[in-house]
């Protein structure tokens, strides 16, 4: 009697952990623009915020919004930075999006950059922008005309003085 309870309490808990579906970058609608960040702010967030001075100063449509999963960079296990793609329904542009985490930033004065969006179809990067010896932490790439294909934000980051540059890119996107 004990081990069939002991069995069913087993078995309960592997229930729980399968999950019931699944959900692959590219599929399911936008978010409606009642559920997209409405926000006003143009202060600068690791969520990326396409109102902010940099993004504005790159030519970002202020209707950007993520989509997608975020990639993360990392350095000897520990994330260093976040890359996001985004996309304008207004422009009807994607965009690169990279944010370099504080605790990076703490440690390092200065590092490369670059961002861009990577063509799955063309196997190609198109509107990447590049920073040499920067100490930033918002980074955006120009808008590309790609959103009728498959694509990825991709993003490195290189610490000054490291031979090895580090990269990662968001979920594809179709």
């Amino acid at each position: 009697m004990r081990s069939r309870r002991i069995a069913i309490a087993a078995l309960a808990c592997a229930f729980v952990l399968i999950p019931a579906g699944t959900a692959a970058a590219g599929s399911g609608p936008a978010p409606a623009p009642s559920e997209r960040n409405t926000t006003k702010s143009t202060a600068p967030s690791a969520e990326g915020n396409p109102m902010s001075a940099k993004a504005k100063a790159g030519g970002v449509c202020p209707d950007a919004y993520q989509i997608g999963t975020t990639g993360h960079i990392t350095r000897d296990g520990v994330q260093i930075a976040s890359v996001k793609q985004f996309y304008s329904p207004e422009c009807k542009e994607n965009y690169g999006y990279l944010w370099v985490w504080e605790s990076f930033r703490e440690k390092e004065d200065d590092y490369d950059v670059s961002i861009g969006i990577y063509n799955h179809d063309q196997d190609e990067t198109s509107g990447k922008r590049s920073w040499l010896d920067s100490n930033g932490q918002e980074y955006w790439s120009n808008g590309t005309d790609t959103a009728s294909v498959c694509t990825s934000a991709v993003g490195t980051l290189r610490p000054s003085g490291s031979a090895l540059t580090y990269e990662a890119a968001s979920s594809k996107r179709c």
